[in-house]
């Protein structure tokens, strides 16, 4: 009798005395039975982690059912390429990949969430989506860690925008909220134009330019535009360019064996020709960031570069960890270097898109596990007593 991955991994266990553990990627229901998510990337997540010794599935948080010990969950069988439901073991970790703010922020889910934090029996990691505004917030609190963040004030009224503006000549304005540059503006003064308030606004693969003759105006089009939505107000980086595009780095850095933040791997983003971010959804473009730190400064200044973007993420990583008071696993983040080779942190998503670059991607999916496993170990000891 043939055996389907999970049954066999189940099976080495039973043979060998030792509980197999068990991993569950969280999501929410879609109408229909189904759920919702990247179903390519759950797929590759299941086959790595039943490779690595896990029974691997998808579960919606209406199947998360805390006092039972036998899930209704998903899994992909790869031989007829389907998603099958099966009763599956209760989970030793969750990994929240819920894929929308929208979704996490509906009141069953969020009281899911929590209740999955305070019990006992559950581990669960990335337990929601980072706010902009309080990600700074945390960051400001540390002094190691405030020298990298650009000053980011909340957009609340005209006179805060104004002095803003006095200060840096130069703005970028992002929803609170926001995803891949979604709702993106910047806002430029040209104190010798008639018009001198220059607003870009990020549409798909384009920007639209809006040129105001008064603060006020200004301030106008971005409430019109913006709908209410909460907003930040960055000061704007002259970034490195190559070949007169601005790009900047893609970081992703998880928890390894040992439960320790350490930087997977780096990627470059290059802004398209008329976008105002680098969002390759956004007309963007995924380049090699040596050659384009290479181009910007020399191949020395480079290699340094790129030691520091290693370590500084590792710090950044610690210190939203420590800050939020939250069990993360894993985030991507958007780093700057400026023309003096000075480092700026933008951003950081604690539910990283997949990383395109093929060296990154399968080291990101076998990290998943290895912190998993050191987290069913830590789990299975406190059980024993150890």
């Amino acid at each position: 009798m043939n055996m389907l991955p999970q049954e066999e991994n189940e099976h080495k266990a039973a043979v060998l005395g030792r509980p197999v553990p068990v991993l569950a990627i969280l999501t929410v229901d879609e109408p229909g039975g189904g759920f919702r998510g990247n179903r390519s990337n759950f797929a590759d997540l299941i086959r790595t982690g039943q490779a690595m010794g896990f029974v691997v599935y998808v579960l919606t948080v209406k199947e998360l059912l805390l006092h039972r010990n036998k899930l209704r969950g998903f899994v992909f069988h790869k031989e007829i390429g389907q998603w099958q439901k099966a009763l599956l073991p209760f989970p030793d970790i969750i990994y929240n990949r819920i894929p929308q703010r929208e979704d996490e922020m509906q009141p069953a889910v969020r009281q899911k969430i929590l209740d999955c934090r305070r019990h006992s029996r559950v581990t669960l990691f990335n337990p929601s989506f980072f706010n902009k505004w309080q990600l700074f917030e945390w960051l400001r609190k540390s002094s190691r860690t405030r020298p990298f963040i650009p000053t980011t004030r909340r957009l609340v009224q005209v006179g805060g925008l104004g002095r803003l503006l006095r200060k840096h000549g130069y703005l970028y304005l992002k929803p609170e909220s926001g995803k891949a540059g979604k709702g993106i503006m910047t806002v430029r003064v040209h104190h010798e134009k008639p018009l001198p308030y220059r607003l870009k606004i990020q549409e798909n693969k384009r920007s639209t330019t809006y040129n105001c003759s008064t603060l006020g105006k200004l301030w106008t089009r971005i409430q019109k535009q913006s709908g209410g939505e909460a907003y930040i107000a960055q000061q704007g980086i002259a970034l490195a360019s190559f070949k007169d595009r601005r790009f900047d780095l893609r970081a992703l850095v998880q928890k390894n064996r040992l439960g320790v933040w350490e930087m997977t791997g780096i990627g470059a983003r290059l802004a398209g020709v008329s976008s105002i971010t680098t969002h390759v959804p956004r007309g963007g473009q995924i380049e090699d960031p040596e050659k384009l730190l290479t181009y910007s400064f020399d191949a020395e200044r480079a290699h340094m570069l790129l030691q520091k973007v290693k370590r500084t993420t590792v710090l950044i990583a610690r210190q939203i960890e420590r800050a939020s008071g939250l069990r993360l696993g894993e985030m991507s983040m958007d780093l700057g270097v400026d023309g003096d080779g000075h480092l700026w942190f933008f951003e950081a998503n604690s539910k990283p898109m997949k990383f395109d670059e093929p060296h990154i991607r399968q080291k990101s999916l076998e990290r998943i596990f290895q912190y998993s496993a050191y987290l069913a170990r830590k789990k299975s000891n406190k059980a024993g007593g150890a």
